[in-house]
């Protein structure tokens, strides 16, 4: 039964939407957000590819209580940089910056960006034209990994993402709690985002970006996963540990995903994905274990054109599944609320309730607005994969 899931799953991608291409130009002004918390090392490369765009009218890096220096960098090479109050409680960082990001911005769209994304020119006119179709529209990008190993552990864990949600750029979009998106990179209208606090509907998830669209997708809100490998670049992980412990803490979305579903999804990735590799080392593999495996190397080599620069640790990712089963059942059972020196207490179980709005904390957007402002924000002037939980930005 749970072959049967992944194969209907992966049958999806026989119908998929083309990806993004390059647009030079785009008929509204738009506003690049990127919200960030001890981002000094990694924020450069990003913000000189945004600044180079011609499309993008401004670009706003919200500064989240950085203790390295990254507002000084940033506004050194040309961003408006937003200070964000101190964190109230029940906030994540990282929603809280994104909602001064977009009160204070000024464009018609806003594009968020966490600081370890690479943008192409043409993804923001891209993303333009795709506003056209939907409310909200989240990115796959292109991912940059440093060695086999990393790539191998990277594609296995991408993999159980695969197998429990399909490919991105369904033609046909999933119900609402089915709803998968990339934080990494999205887009929508900003009075519209404004009119509904989004961000203060999932101010307590550590999962946002998954937890944001289901909730609007709940409210009537057309999000679209679009494929932008050839427009935008993630490196995400400086190391394997690093992969393992940060990216492997999120993927079960634990905090957007009831009991039930979690342990479904947890039997379909151990029985499809771990349980056919181990029984092959065993030297025990039944028919069906050799016809899951073929169907794990197939979905490797679709993965290629997910990575900059994909090599061997693709063929080699199958035999980390059981290491990737055993990650997300750890985080699953064991799930971790830290992030960069902050300690968040636990959010309730299950995807946000779409219909019941959230209380009023720290006031509302255009409260915050004026806040933002009276906070010192500093005006410098001088402005691109996959669906994964990202690594950076402030939470």
């Amino acid at each position: 039964m749970a072959a049967a899931v992944v194969a209907c799953r992966l049958a999806r991608g026989r119908r998929r939407l083309p990806p993004l291409l390059p647009v030079p130009t785009a008929d509204v002004t738009i506003s690049v957000v990127i919200p960030a918390r001890d981002e000094a090392a990694r924020i450069g490369p990003c913000l000189r590819s945004v600044l180079a765009a011609p499309a993008v009218t401004e670009v706003i890096v919200v500064d989240d209580g950085s203790r390295d220096g990254t507002a000084e960098v940033a506004a050194s090479l040309g961003a408006k940089v937003v200070t964000a109050e101190p964190l109230p409680g029940g906030w994540v960082g990282k929603q809280w910056a994104l909602r001064h990001g977009v009160a204070a911005a000024v464009g018609e769209m806003v594009v968020t960006l966490d600081a370890d994304a690479r943008p192409a020119p043409g993804l923001f006119g891209a993303l333009a034209g795709a506003l056209g179709r939907y409310d909200l529209v989240s990115a796959g990008p292109r991912f940059v990994c440093d060695g086999a190993l990393e790539q191998a552990l990277h594609a296995s864990m991408l993999a159980t993402l695969v197998y429990r949600f399909g490919p991105i750029g369904q033609e046909s979009p999933p119900p609402p709690h089915r709803v998968v998106a990339n934080g990494q990179c999205t887009a929508f209208l900003r009075d519209r985002m404004l009119a509904a606090d989004g961000f203060a509907l999932v101010r307590d998830r550590m999962t946002d970006d998954v937890a944001l669209a289901r909730t609007l997708a709940g409210r009537g809100w057309r999000v679209g996963f679009l494929d932008a490998g050839d427009l935008l670049e993630v490196d995400m992980h400086d190391s394997v540990g690093e992969l393992w412990r940060e990216w492997g803490r999120s993927l079960p979305l634990r905090d957007v995903t009831g009991p039930g579903r979690q342990a479904a999804d947890l039997a379909v990735i151990w029985l499809t994905g771990a349980l056919p590799v181990l029984r092959l080392a065993a030297g025990r593999p039944t028919g069906l274990d050799v016809a899951l495996l073929a169907m794990r190397l197939l979905l490797a080599g679709a993965l290629r054109g997910s990575y900059r620069e994909p090599g061997t640790g693709l063929l080699l990712s199958p035999l980390l599944d059981p290491a990737s089963a055993l990650r997300l059942t750890q985080a699953t059972l064991r799930p971790v609320r830290t992030w960069r020196g902050r300690t968040y207490p636990a959010a309730g179980r299950g995807a946000p309730n779409p219909s019941r709005p959230a209380p009023d904390v720290g006031g509302g957007p255009s409260d915050l607005s004026s806040a933002s402002d009276v906070s010192g924000a500093l005006d410098v002037s001088g402005g691109a994969r996959t669906a994964r939980p990202g690594r950076s930005g402030a939470r």
